[in-house]
């Protein structure tokens, strides 16, 4: 299972050809790589945001979050990543009959799970958190991610690569579309009492 997902960050046509050649159960065992891949980033931000800390500006202080508050945010955090993994693969099987792919739940879950193997590994950037560092890296990231449901749908739904890209490109309106809703619920629990802890540096 990991190993499909690992491949796609060095061999993209190679892994997507061999996702696509499998059957039954180890195809369906797939479905799970976002759940174990989604620890990462989650573990990795705790530990980064609790233990390390970051800076502002010129300060020395390091800001961190109380142990409480990251445990909260970190768990908060898994379950969105695999909320959305899970609502992107629908909207795949959703719409892969308009656009000629026979699909199902399942299938739709896997090729999600997968095209978000480089956000899941560029996670554990958060075991230290470095402003700069942190959104280079989410950019390349996402950039590859981007380009690996290019690449993965007309392969795995087995469908003209024109046809794949209209495919992908509804796929991605679709996951900004979950993600400003994302934003948007975070301003407002923060907003109504849910906003992080910080630990109190007089202390």
């Amino acid at each position: 299972m990991i190993q499909h997902g690992l491949a796609l960050l060095v061999q993209p046509h190679t892994a997507w050809r061999r996702v696509a050649q499998l059957q039954g159960s180890s195809f369906n065992s797939l479905a799970l790589f976002p759940v174990v891949m989604a620890i990462l980033p989650a573990v990795a931000w705790y530990y980064g945001t609790s233990r390390v800390g970051w800076t502002v500006g010129s300060s020395g202080d390091a800001i961190r979050l109380t142990e409480s508050s990251a445990t909260e945010i970190a768990f908060l955090f898994y379950l969105v990543m695999i909320g959305s993994v899970a609502i992107i693969g629908y909207f795949i099987h959703w719409m892969s009959s308009t656009y000629g792919a026979n699909s199902t739940l399942t299938r739709g879950i896997v090729i999600a799970g997968l095209t978000c193997s480089p956000l899941f590994v560029a996670g554990l950037v958060g075991f230290h958190p470095l402003l700069w560092l942190d959104l280079l890296i989410g950019v390349v990231a996402l950039s590859w991610s981007t380009y690996l449901l290019y690449l993965g749908i007309p392969i795995v739904m087995n469908i003209p690569e024109e046809r794949g890209f209209l495919f992908s490109s509804a796929i991605i309106a679709i996951a900004l579309v979950i993600f400003v809703g994302i934003l948007v619920v975070t301003i407002l629990a923060w907003e109504y009492g849910f906003a992080p802890e910080f630990t109190d540096h007089s202390a």
